[in-house]
């Protein structure tokens, strides 16, 4: 079947405006016969921040890597506004900046110039990103870092700086995988905020994390991915409608213990390391304190908190899983 042309100029529009990103029926089979992609359909809105939850192995990954034109699909279409990304990948590299979950290769660079030469390779002028730069660095808490060079940086702030050196010029899309790995928690919550004014500012935000309980608070659609396919897509309002009634009692067990029976009461349970996720209605509270409480007095659990339920309540029901992330009481 005959590609659709594209069009390659302008390729990069110096507004920064987004445009709506739409995947249609992607898969992605290789050749052992495995579908690590089977029959997508997403539709991200122009200035949209949207989530792509899902554990690893789930297919999150190769998705975004047909998405910036670095696989191409066994069947589907990605388009982006009035471009074809599957007829055209280097269009797609052009089109959208990519944060990838791996540390990014800035050794020889010290954290300023790595931001400026992000924003010059993406076609800024030598002042405009100078000057944005200097902004992403207030901003982002880089100041003391910007003359280190890379290899000095810690995890965290050079994940910081990868950040910012996606962000620095504008991109119709900004896809980034797990964004926050290894950042302190003050720094965190300056990276949502860039985010989400970039968002505000017509970029296309895709997020590919396994935080479900940050997600819960920046994207404004998600789309929950297992084994390959969608199993769950909506506002975060809209996907906890299911969890009405019921609240989240969760149990941090003390090393090498076992997990202790469940009462009858609990509707459904997960647990990841330390952390035991269960669900009860509303009308079990107070037996769940008792229980929860009956766990402390005897060493079987060292903490609790029974609260309402929330976004990681749902991705448990709809994987069986407890993100990575969930290593303490929220």
């Amino acid at each position: 079947m005959a590609t659709q042309p594209v069009t390659r100029t302008p390729a990069q529009p110096t507004s920064g405006r987004g445009s709506s990103l739409r995947i249609e029926s992607l898969t992605k089979e290789f050749g052992s016969g495995v579908r690590a992609n089977d029959d997508i359909s997403l539709d991200l809105e122009a200035g949209e921040a949207f989530g792509l939850l899902g554990p690893n192995g789930a297919g999150k990954t190769t998705l975004v890597k047909q998405v910036i034109g670095l696989l191409r699909p066994t069947s589907g279409r990605i388009l982006l506004g009035p471009y074809d990304l599957v007829a055209d990948p280097g269009a797609a590299r052009q089109l959208c900046a990519y944060l990838p979950q791996a540390a990014v290769p800035i050794d020889s660079f010290k954290a300023g110039e790595a931001i400026e030469i992000a924003g010059r390779i993406r076609g800024g002028s030598r002042r405009d990103v100078h000057r944005r730069a200097g902004e992403l660095i207030e901003a982002l808490d880089l100041g003391e870092w910007e003359q280190t060079l890379g290899m000095r940086l810690s995890g965290g702030v050079r994940r910081l700086v990868g950040f910012a050196m996606t962000i620095v010029w504008p991109c119709p899309v900004a896809i980034l995988d797990e964004p926050t790995n290894d950042v302190d928690p003050l720094r965190r919550r300056l990276l949502w905020n860039e985010l989400r004014r970039v968002r505000d500012e017509g970029v296309t935000v895709l997020l590919v994390t396994h935080n479900v309980m940050e997600a819960e608070k920046s994207v404004d659609r998600l789309a929950v991915i297992d084994s390959g396919r969608v199993v769950a897509s909506g506002t975060p309002s809209a996907l906890k409608v299911d969890e009405r009634g019921r609240l989240r009692l969760q149990v941090m067990l003390p090393p090498g213990s076992d997990t202790p029976p469940l009462p009858e009461f609990v509707l459904r349970s997960a647990q990841s390391g330390h952390t035991l996720v269960a669900v009860v209605s509303e009308h079990d509270a107070a037996a769940a304190v008792d229980w929860a409480q009956g766990l402390l007095e005897d060493g079987s659990a060292e903490e609790y908190a029974l609260g309402a339920t929330t976004l990681e309540d749902v991705y448990i029901r709809l994987t069986g899983r407890v993100t990575a992330d969930e290593d303490g009481l929220a």
